[in-house]
């Protein structure tokens, strides 16, 4: 496969009735934490609420009207199905949507709701992708791969004019991997405009095959599962095509977050930056926050990917996020079971200034003294900092920190 420049340029003009020129906006909150430039590129305020369209719909615009009448079959787990079915309805093409049954529910309901058959199938893309391919074969439909295509990654690849043109002086961009198609075509466009951008790919660490693969060398595809909150980015085996002609060619790093750090992202982005990402739209933020890459940088861009997470999913994420940041902590005590022990702790939370979100006592178990008992806490608190203060005085009064 081969993209260039001039595709990209053709892809921008075919794809404006389709999508929106998304902002790219500079973060005082982000720069001060990372003590360089950063500017986000908000690409989870696009049309169906992810990048995926762009490629989607240069892909779909340019088939023939025969192509079109047979139909388009794709695989996603969830954003390249949404892309795929909008366009589709917008030029009256039948689509199907093979999708993985652990699929958010949000970008299941999206996909149908633009007119698609979705068939859920397996428990990652890998799974969907083979299904997607046997249909294919059966009724003779158009496939719209979401990343081995040339023009899917021209269509993603506008997104890098659009950086250059807001911010010329950009140093590195940070974008999240999952097939690589995203990447791919960012690059090819930075790189042809200015050379000495280094480009960052991140894939989260429950999914890093092409992390791997550019740290060997070589191709990895001995990953046996993907288990990550990043459903978007969430592909088990690399593809060869891609790395070999495009990651491991455009990449000057690829690192991984984990789980609990892409979590701490997505809350920060909500607090700071106003905006809701989904796991595979905070990857590349957490990146850049957490200094995994040592190449030094004035101007940094960042590529909110889409912001197509479930509600379910973001309680949790949430959650998970506020602890790691140090706002929510759970503290497990054994205390003395006699009266105004449990008033004495609370007193202690009263006047540290913490709020107590939730407490669980219980007499019964094999961790304690069958003259104590075990209280577990929940509470909101400021910081790590706060965290210790309320232990140490839990300390001081004879309770037992056991969590």
């Amino acid at each position: 496969m081969k993209v260039t420049l001039e595709d990209i340029k053709k892809a921008a003009e075919n794809i404006k009735p389709y999508i929106h020129q998304t902002l790219l906006e500079h973060s005082a909150s982000l720069s001060d934490l990372v003590g360089a430039d950063v500017y986000l590129k908000f690409e989870n305020l696009q049309q169906t609420g992810s990048f995926k369209i762009r490629g989607a719909a240069n892909k779909v615009s340019s088939l023939t009207q025969q192509e079109k009448s047979v139909g388009v079959i794709a695989a996603s787990a969830g954003n390249h199905a949404q892309g795929v079915a909008l366009v589709a309805q917008k030029l009256g093409v039948k689509a199907t949507i093979v999708m993985p049954e652990m699929s958010p529910l949000i970008k299941v309901a999206s996909t149908k709701r633009f007119g698609a058959e979705v068939i859920l199938k397996g428990s990652a893309y890998d799974d969907a992708y083979q299904t997607a391919l046997e249909l294919q074969k059966k009724h003779g439909s158009i496939f719209i791969h979401p990343f081995e295509d040339e023009k899917i990654i021209a269509g993603q690849g506008t997104i890098g004019l659009e950086i250059i043109n807001a911010c010329p002086e950009v140093d590195v961009v940070y974008i999240a991997i999952g097939g690589g198609g995203l990447l791919s075509g960012i690059a090819i466009a930075l790189k042809a405009l200015n050379s000495k951008i280094k480009i960052i790919g991140v894939q989260a660490s429950g999914a890093d095959s092409m992390a791997r693969s550019f740290k060997s060398k070589k191709l990895v595809t001995n990953i046996q599962k993907v288990s990550t909150i990043a459903d978007g980015i969430a592909v088990k085996q690399p593809s060869d095509v891609m790395y070999s002609q495009f990651i491991s060619k455009l990449c000057d790093d690829v690192v991984t977050v984990n789980d609990d750090e892409i979590a701490k992202t997505i809350v920060l982005l909500m607090e700071r930056a106003k905006t809701v990402v989904e796991g595979a739209g905070a990857v590349s933020v957490a990146a850049l926050l957490s200094k995994k890459s040592n190449i030094k940088f004035k101007k940094a861009v960042a590529v909110l990917g889409g912001g197509n997470i479930d509600l379910n999913t973001l309680e949790k994420v949430i959650d998970r996020g506020l602890q790691e940041a140090g706002r929510l902590a759970r503290i497990l005590v054994s205390a003395p079971d006699v009266p105004g022990s449990l008033n004495r702790l609370t007193s202690i939370i009263a006047e540290k200034k913490a709020n107590v979100l939730q407490i669980n006592h219980n007499r019964v178990s094999d961790r304690i003294h069958l003259r104590e008992t075990l209280i577990e806490f929940t509470l909101e608190t400021t910081g790590p900092a706060h965290i210790v203060e309320i232990k140490k005085s839990f300390e001081a009064i004879g309770a037992t920190i056991l969590e």
